[in-house]
């Protein structure tokens, strides 16, 4: 299969671009990459109604790895967007298996530019985020919620840099006023498919 070319002998380095960044964050939020005796694999969850983000992923799976994912129910609500590759985690420098408590850091060719960093939390957002306005108490939330608190630190310092004003707790970021809520919602195209 090597020699008709059905099977690459060789896994070059993903392109640093903005589809990269937000692969990147996507993966961390709500992807795992799997170790194989003989290869990796790569999954992203989602909830099986969300036909936007599962054809916007499977779209960015293919076009960065060259090949189609498999795309399938896991159980009820849950769709899986899955690839079988060598190397994918050292291509996307992001750690094999559980990543709950290791400490992640934003790529520097990601924090040295504002729009692979916009790139960097739709991907973050889109997996763990949610936006809540609530008009009769004057409530505005836009929030990114996960247990890894270096993730958190991470979407913290690139809000920052983007020039808003987010507070954290324990599992969340939070941007509360309305003017930021609805510029960051739009700066990083939040759930436009």
């Amino acid at each position: 299969m090597k020699k008709i070319g059905k099977i690459p002998s060789t896994y070059p380095s993903l392109k640093k671009d903005g589809d990269l960044a937000e692969l990147i964050g996507v993966v961390l939020g709500d992807g795992n990459i799997h170790c194989f005796s003989r290869t990796e694999g790569l999954t992203i969850s989602s909830n099986a109604s969300n036909k936007g983000f599962i054809r916007r992923y499977a779209q960015l799976v293919k076009k960065k790895f060259s090949k189609d994912p498999v795309i399938d129910k896991f159980f009820k609500g849950c769709t899986r967007i899955r690839l079988y590759q060598k190397n994918i985690s050292k291509r996307l420098g992001i750690a094999a298996g559980a990543r709950g408590k290791i400490n992640i850091k934003i790529p520097q060719w990601i924090l040295k530019n504002k729009e692979y960093l916009k790139r960097y939390l739709r991907g973050l957002y889109e997996a763990e985020g949610s936006f809540c306005v609530h008009e009769p108490t004057y409530t505005y939330k836009f929030l990114f919620s996960n247990r890894n608190n270096f993730l958190l630190n991470n979407v913290y310092r690139a809000l920052k840099v983007l020039g808003f004003h987010p507070h954290k707790s324990k599992y969340q970021v939070q941007i509360s006023k309305r003017e930021e809520v609805y510029k960051i919602k739009e700066l990083i195209k939040f759930r436009k498919y």
